[in-house]
């Protein structure tokens, strides 16, 4: 290949090798660095020169307010700044303002030893592999924490609908709305009474069933056990829902000392009744004389319990009520609470009167309600063997082929006694009435349970507030990534310009030759 054909070649220059390159070729020195550092502190005074000639130009404003300008743009400035006034010179060809001779002596210094070339190859090699790719990074992080906010913010939408339907349906299960929990449930539990009579009425179906099972057993064990079966569900189906004092003695009371409970109410957000308004007055489950009380609040958890002076009612030291008109205190069964009994009460012996679980109806009083359950089940148990022998062997087997025939059922008929009897179990042991039992049997359950609810909500609003601020965030990210965009372009107009401008500089030391500076710079 001849000499001609080489100089018509490009010359090719990875960006990684500029300053190598030049350094090898000596269009620069070692020195060079050190130069550019005396540049910068006089390009610094320089700005400060030409600032108060007070320029006026938009480009050479513009020029001014850039923090790096480098040679090229220095010597666009430098162009400009001889248009103006500033640009004078004098006879001998001189310039007259500061600002110039400053500018001038930048360009000689820059154009020294081919400094210049090495600012703008440091500056390629800086763009190409830290400015740009940092940027993107920051860019990249921004769209990742986009997408975060987004997930989080879905998942913390669906927790707090969740958790808001858990509120609704706990709500729904206890038989309130939930606006004001304590309230609805304080009159919920005064009709507790009568909802308990209600199983009583309930239980009269099961008479069949109670007969059926009865000459069962009977039949099985000639005439031994029957008596002594579902003792507590045949006296409610008989005598009702009585007081447990009628039950365990046999005669009715002719006094019936009820417990009011009281339920504070006066934390409740929005008060639509006195706190007077949630003392629950049970009512005497029979027509017999009831005594009226002035009790001011039930601890059901009570300790050591002492009457002070002066008619105090005090229990671990605490005072529990005070009442000046007080002539008794009747303690009632053990664990049961005390109450008073006004001097205008009818007089009674104190064998006939009904206090503490005795004043309970049988469904009512926890003893004796488990009992009654017990017996649901101890019927629905023999149904439920009943049914599967039904269905499982022809006819009753051949065991029952000497029973009588009143014991001989059809799978119809024992399965509708089944659904009598589960149903009524159902409602026996249902959530709502649990609540309510308990709420009766201590006042402060209804504190526990109201926290327990509005801890729901106070975590839906959580779930909610920190929605909010994954929006937040995700408005943040998307407004730095608008600011990161134009930056990045600038960054990468300003590298491929500096690769152009550094290609024409190298070019015109080589004749014009072809200049190419290769690698990732083009891919940006």
């Amino acid at each position: 290949m001849t000499q001609q054909s080489l100089e018509t070649l490009p010359i090719d220059i990875h960006y990684n090798k500029l300053l190598d390159w030049l350094v090898n070729r000596r269009h620069c020195t070692q020195q060079c660095q050190a130069i550019l550092t005396a540049i910068r502190d006089k390009i610094n005074k320089a700005k400060e020169a030409t600032t108060q000639e007070a320029i006026k130009k938009n480009d050479i404003e513009d020029l001014l307010a850039n923090p790096n300008l480098n040679y090229f743009q220095i010597k666009q400035l430098f162009e400009l700044l001889k248009s103006t006034e500033i640009g004078a010179t004098n006879f001998l060809g001189q310039y007259t303002s500061p600002a110039m001779k400053m500018w001038a002596e930048i360009l000689k210094l820059y154009e020294k030893d081919g400094t210049y070339l090495v600012e703008i190859a440091q500056l390629i090699v800086r763009n190409v592999n830290y400015e740009v790719p940092a940027i993107k990074k920051q860019i990249n992080k921004c769209q990742q924490t986009q997408k975060e906010c987004m997930r989080k913010e879905k998942e913390y939408a669906a927790n707090s609908a969740d958790l808001h339907k858990q509120y609704v349906a706990a709500c729904k299960q206890l038989g309130i709305e939930g606006k004001k929990i304590k309230t609805e449930m304080s009159e919920l539990v005064k009709d507790l009474p009568s909802e308990l009579n209600k199983f009583a009425e309930s239980a009269k179906t099961l008479n069949d069933a109670v007969t059926f099972y009865d000459k069962f057993t009977d039949f099985i064990s000639n005439n031994q056990i029957s008596s002594e079966n579902l003792k507590l569900l045949k006296y409610v189906l008989s005598k009702g829902n009585t007081t447990t004092y009628e039950w365990r003695t046999g005669k009715k009371p002719n006094k019936i000392v009820h417990q009011d409970i009281l339920i504070d109410l006066t934390d409740e957000s929005e008060n639509t009744k006195d706190a007077s308004d949630a003392i629950i007055d049970w009512g005497a489950t029979e027509p017999a004389d009831t005594i009226n009380f002035d009790v001011s609040g039930i601890d059901f958890n009570l300790g050591d319990i002492t009457v002070e002076s002066g008619g105090v009612l005090a229990v671990d030291g605490d005072i529990v009520l005070e009442n000046p008109d007080i002539d008794a205190i009747d303690w009632g069964a053990v664990g049961d609470v005390s109450t008073t009994e006004s001097s205008s009460n009818i007089p009674s012996t104190e064998s006939d009167i009904a206090t503490g679980k005795d004043a309970l109806s049988v469904i009512d009083n926890p003893e004796t309600r488990n009992t009654f359950i017990d017996d649901l089940l101890e019927l629905k148990a023999f149904l439920t063997q009943r049914l599967h022998e039904l269905t499982h062997y022809k006819g009753d087997g051949s065991h029952m082929a000497s029973a009588p025939s009143d014991i001989h059922m059809n799978v119809n008929k024992v399965t509708e006694m089944l659904s009598k009897v589960k149903d009524i179990i159902d409602k026996l042991t249902s959530v709502q009435l649990q609540h309510l039992l308990l709420i009766r049997d201590s006042p402060r359950y209804v504190d526990r349970l109201k926290d327990s609810l509005k801890h729901k909500l106070t975590l839906a609003d959580k779930m909610m507030l920190s929605e909010k601020e994954m929006v937040a965030t995700r408005n943040e990210a998307i407004q730095e990534e608008k600011e990161l965009e134009p930056q990045l372009d600038q960054l990468k107009k300003q590298t491929k310009l500096l690769k152009k401008q550094l290609e024409n500089e190298i070019s015109k030391k080589y004749n014009d030759r072809k200049v190419n500076i290769i690698g990732e710079i083009n891919t940006l």
